[in-house]
């Protein structure tokens, strides 16, 4: 049984934020519709690669176990087919600009009138209210004004791309998934609904837990390759002989011993972060240069799994996914497809004592559970037919 049956979630939004926060709750066993329609696709269903139903296998993992219902939401009747569903599926999730949903007639106090106890989260760039609450924006442009990635770059370079999208994961994700779990932990004490307002931007500056505390405090700016963590000090990345990389951490006395020994350079194993600059840049150098002495099979000898000084090689994907240790917790796993096949993909990183997460398919076709839908909902063949014709079903 998922740990969360019994939760049970409208899910209007799309792309990566809102869909993946909803797929974390329907890998613990939450129920989800996703509401979508065939006229506003979601970009995610159309990016390669595709499987052989030429399905994008990135929705197909973003959505795994949703349920996909098409409503075109400016008619009267979708309205009315949301606000019926409320009265069960009694968590929102949406990512549209503020005053959308209210313009259709479902947003929050319209909904909250039908079921006092709705969660409603809306997920967006830069909140429900400030100057900048309906300007459009992307991962990179919230990451930037949220001040994170100006000292997160090599002195004198621009600032990098991440293959990881940040502010929309650690920033609307899981803050989104936080605040749905904590207002149904108040609703269960109190029986009282919430509204949940996810800035990503708001959440991405909150990232700044280290740097930023020193700056609001001390009045320390951080600085490209100036401070501890961003490479002002040996914790940084080497490249190797034939030039692929490690990541070295070994930041506490005894890893920095463990790291001198492996490297032959036993002289510098007393240096210490409270020691001149020309010193650890002397280190950081003879780090550097041991790194260029052997090649990347020749140090994974040396760093193996019985070394303990924090140094790990930089994996690309593909090692990633034979790695010993995300195969030995189960990070790819087989989920089923309606052809009776499976499609391998990454697990949920959730592990309890007792509940296991839900797999139950994989991301589904547009629309593709419109009758089971609207038929719980206690509508005949002839009124689904009658919706269809009238583009109520997108």
């Amino acid at each position: 049984m998922g740990i969360l049956k019994g939760l049970k979630i409208l899910d209007f939004s799309a792309l990566l934020p809102g869909p993946m926060a909803t797929m974390i709750f329907a890998d613990l066993g939450a129920e989800v519709i996703h509401v979508e329609s065939s006229k506003r696709v979601d970009l995610t269903r159309i990016m390669p690669p595709y499987d052989d139903d030429h399905e994008a296998y990135i929705h197909q993992h973003l959505n795994r176990s949703k349920k996909s219902l098409t409503l075109n939401l400016k008619s009267p009747e979708a309205v009315e087919i949301v606000k019926s569903l409320v009265h069960e599926y009694d968590v929102i999730i949406e990512g549209f600009r503020p005053g959308v949903m209210q313009r259709l007639g479902i947003g929050y106090e319209a909904l909250k009138e039908i079921n006092p106890k709705v969660i409603y989260c809306a997920i967006t760039g830069y909140g429900q209210t400030g100057p900048y609450s309906n300007r459009p924006g992307h991962d990179n442009n919230y990451l930037s004004l949220a001040g994170v990635l100006d000292y997160s770059r090599h002195k004198d370079k621009k600032p990098v791309s991440m293959g990881i999208q940040l502010a929309d994961i650690a920033g609307g994700t899981m803050h989104a998934a936080i605040g749905v779990l904590a207002a149904a932990l108040h609703r269960e004490k109190t029986g009282e609904g919430q509204y949940v307002d996810i800035s990503m931007t708001d959440a991405v500056f909150s990232l700044n837990a280290m740097y930023g505390a020193a700056y609001i405090g001390g009045g320390r700016v951080p600085q490209p390759e100036q401070e501890i963590l961003n490479g002002g000090s040996y914790y940084d990345f080497y490249k190797t002989k034939d030039g692929r990389f490690f990541s070295v951490g070994s930041l506490e006395p005894q890893f920095r011993k463990l790291l001198c020994e492996a490297l032959d350079i036993p002289e510098l194993i007393d240096n210490t972060f409270n020691d001149s600059y020309y010193t650890q840049i002397r280190f950081k150098e003879a780090v550097h240069d041991a790194f260029l002495s052997k090649t990347y099979n020749e140090w994974l000898e040396v760093f193996n799994e019985d070394f303990e000084g924090c140094v790990e090689p930089v994996l690309t994907f593909p090692e990633a996914c034979e790695h010993p240790q995300l195969k030995a917790r189960g990070m790819i796993v087989d989920i089923p497809k309606s052809d009776g096949t499976t499609q391998k993909q990454i697990a949920s990183a959730f592990k309890f004592d007792g509940a296991q997460p839900e797999y139950r398919h994989v991301g589904a076709k547009l629309g593709e559970h419109n009758e089971e839908v609207l038929s719980a909902l206690g509508f005949s063949a002839e009124e689904i037919a009658a919706f269809k014709d009238k583009g109520v079903l997108e």
